[in-house]
């Protein structure tokens, strides 16, 4: 984990700001105005996650615990385990690698030891990949498992843009080569090893903040003090859905990747573009 100095810093953006991202994108609401008023927050020291959750860090969650898996394992077959493949008649590993695991290969002319090799090889490389197709009460369910907790919206703001207040992770300017937007029509293959990316890294050395998966945070989607958006999902509703995600594809602005973004979803919601990290006091 990394630690983040108690301090002031700041959140959200103005209105000259939004005006002027206005022009840019042509259009503002409510994009942008959930944002304002930029102001000051303090925080005491705290510590959050260096990288995204991993679909091995939540695995073994769920083999511990029990917990039921996110949605996409049954149909990408990462709930596989490496005994039951191995037992497997070459046949049902041939099924497997081109139904579940859609490999790239012609598995007719493979014999079993290569349709192992082939397929444990998979796995480990989604091992590494962030976990997505969890709730939010699925990431609070893990974080507490770890003797963690979900970072705070401030608490993964200030994460991402540090004191200075930056518009992306590294800086004012956008550069979609430095983080992972998703370029890929598969979204499981848009999908990027957490820390891969290492321009995506925030003043504190934390990776992946603008892309790869959005990410749960602990907070109820409300207005900042003196913000008058008159949103309906403002309350007790949706939870904050911070950071850019892999999802979003080629086609996404860089606004939906600048720090201050904030976006939100019923708690209940899963997708294959959103994960977390977490976060612990200090």
């Amino acid at each position: 984990m990394v630690a983040v100095a108690a301090g002031a810093f700041t959140v959200g953006s103005d209105r000259v700001d939004n005006e002027g991202l206005k022009q840019r994108y042509g259009f503002e609401r409510p994009l942008f105005i959930n944002e304002h008023p930029a102001h000051r927050a303090y925080l005491h020291l705290f510590y959050i996650d260096r990288l995204e959750t991993t679909n091995a860090d939540y695995k073994g969650f769920i083999t511990q615990t029990y917990h039921p898996e996110p949605f996409g394992w049954t149909q990408n077959g990462y709930n596989v385990s490496d005994d039951k493949l191995r037992g497997a008649h070459v046949a049902n590993l041939r099924w497997i690698a081109t139904d579940y695991f859609h490999l790239d290969l012609d598995v007719s002319t493979l014999d079993k030891p290569a349709l192992l090799t082939a397929l444990l090889k998979a796995q480990r490389a989604r091992d590494a990949l962030p976990v997505s197709g969890v709730n939010w009460f699925d990431a609070e369910a893990y974080c507490r498992w770890r003797g963690k907790r979900l970072p705070s919206e401030l608490e993964w703001e200030k994460a991402a843009r540090g004191t200075e207040g930056r518009e992306y992770p590294w800086g004012k300017d956008w550069d979609g080569k430095k983080a992972n937007g998703g370029d890929e029509s598969d979204e499981e293959d848009a999908l990027a090893p957490v820390g891969s990316y290492p321009g995506d890294r925030s003043p504190y050395g934390i990776m992946d903040m603008a892309g790869n998966v959005s990410e749960w945070v602990a907070d109820w989607y409300q207005p900042y003090p003196g913000n008058d958006l008159r949103d309906t999902d403002y309350g007790m509703t949706q939870r904050v859905v911070r950071g850019g995600g892999s999802g979003l594809g080629h086609y996404a602005l860089s606004v939906f990747f600048r720090s201050a973004r904030r976006a939100h979803a019923v708690p209940t919601m899963t997708s294959s573009d959103v994960g977390f990290r977490c976060a612990r006091d200090g």
